[in-house]
């Protein structure tokens, strides 16, 4: 069945809204987007490479990632999805996926049809700016990833996820100040920052020892963010 998302908060809107700001008529328009709504469960692909999909997801609620898996089966997280996110916006145009997009953590998605998107980038360009803006800024976090897991020590490239997720989560209003939830797992960041999972653990109590991270539970707070 389809739904639109007229209720308070949309992560879409809160996410351009962050770029410019929208007009009345492009945040109804943005409301109004039909799609279907889903609950999929964590561990479980949304898409997957090699499909041709007819439609994309908005993530709505919930932590997402992109990934490809080597021939013998090892995973390589390429990019975490949160809410506000289209991660497969690229299939508007390529017909063909050359990644996975996978849950982390229960998700609310969101599909729209690919021919709802390109009629609504056919009505407001300005719209149509900010999803190719955001390509870009896409583009440009896989190429800070390709940096983190070729040149830097584990340390850093932990540092590095870290306020890459602050600083996107506070653009769609799901971080305060600097701490926030982050409900990923160690295989999980293992998996996306090249290391093993043991390293991972290292590397968090070194963080948490160098008053870097205070940790409760899924509760991440970076205290002195300028360090």
């Amino acid at each position: 069945m389809d739904n639109t998302l007229n209720h308070e908060y949309n992560p879409l809107i809160r996410k351009l809204d962050s770029i410019f700001t929208l007009t009345d008529d492009e945040r109804q328009a943005l409301k109004n987007l039909p799609m279907q709504i889903v609950v999929i469960k964590e561990g479980q692909d949304i898409v997957r490479e090699g499909d041709r999909p007819s439609r994309s997801c908005l993530l709505l609620s919930g932590f997402a990632c992109v990934y490809k898996v080597t021939g013998d089966g090892k995973r390589q997280i390429a990019g975490f999805s949160i809410p506000g996110d289209i991660p497969d916006l690229q299939s508007l145009h390529l017909e063909v996926l050359d990644n996975s997009l996978g849950t982390l953590t229960p998700c609310r998605v969101g599909f729209i049809q690919h021919e709802a998107l390109r009629d609504l980038c056919e009505r407001y360009p300005r719209i149509t700016a900010a999803f190719w803006r955001e390509t870009l800024v896409d583009a440009a976090i896989f190429r800070e990833w390709v940096m983190n897991v070729g040149r830097r020590e584990a340390y850093n490239r932990m540092a590095h996820v870290f306020c890459e997720l602050l600083v996107r989560l506070r653009a769609v209003g799901l971080a305060e100040d600097h701490a926030w939830d982050l409900p990923i797992t160690q295989a999980e960041f293992a998996d996306a920052i090249g290391v093993s999972t043991v390293h991972v653990n290292r590397v968090l109590h070194y963080m948490r020892a160098d008053g870097l991270i205070q940790t409760k539970g899924v509760h991440l707070n970076i205290p002195d963010w300028r360090r």
